[in-house]
């Protein structure tokens, strides 16, 4: 999937470069003393520089992989079938719902829960699953998305000081 992975690469390079363009033009609040390492735009740009650097690897093993030879056709590659679309569609309507929907509306470690356990389970359940691997799948979702609400709720409120909806 080179051209594919060159196409990806270009686009977390210009989102790189703009989320680390963008976090150096937030303020910086010098005129207050205050401690460099807290500065608003500081996770957001090292974030911006870690996007930059991936993407420029992915860019070059793409293209050494042979990315920009002519026969290197993108759809053949992707396999855009329609399960493939279906899965595509379902990850963004549930991030979105989740963006959109729950978030705000509800208690941020209490939409963060149900959309990890969403994803997780429609993504993870298939047609045809025994009773008692259904089962077990939903116990594993819930348990992930209990540990992933608590730990992201956690980093936000305790180490990065944002409060949450």
């Amino acid at each position: 999937m080179p051209r594919a992975d060159m196409w990806a690469g270009s686009g977390f390079l210009a989102l790189g470069a703009a989320t680390a363009v963008e976090s150096w033009r937030m303020p910086r609040f010098e005129q207050l003393d205050v401690n460099p390492w807290s500065v608003p735009g500081l996770v957001p740009g090292l974030i911006g520089l870690v996007l930059l650097f991936l993407g420029g690897l992915l860019v070059l093993r793409a293209v050494r992989e042979g990315a920009l030879r002519a026969e290197a056709g993108m759809a053949e590659e992707l396999g855009f079938d329609a399960e493939r679309r279906r899965r595509t569609l379902l990850a963004l309507l549930l991030t979105v719902g989740y963006a959109v929907g729950l978030v705000g509306r509800l208690p941020f470690r209490t939409a963060t829960f149900l959309f990890v356990l969403l994803f997780i389970a429609l993504f993870r359940i298939e047609r045809g699953m025994p009773v008692g691997q259904i089962a077990r799948e939903l116990v594993y979702a819930a348990l992930e998305a209990l540990l992933v609400a608590l730990a992201v709720g956690f980093v936000f409120e305790r180490l990065f000081y944002v409060r949450l909806p």
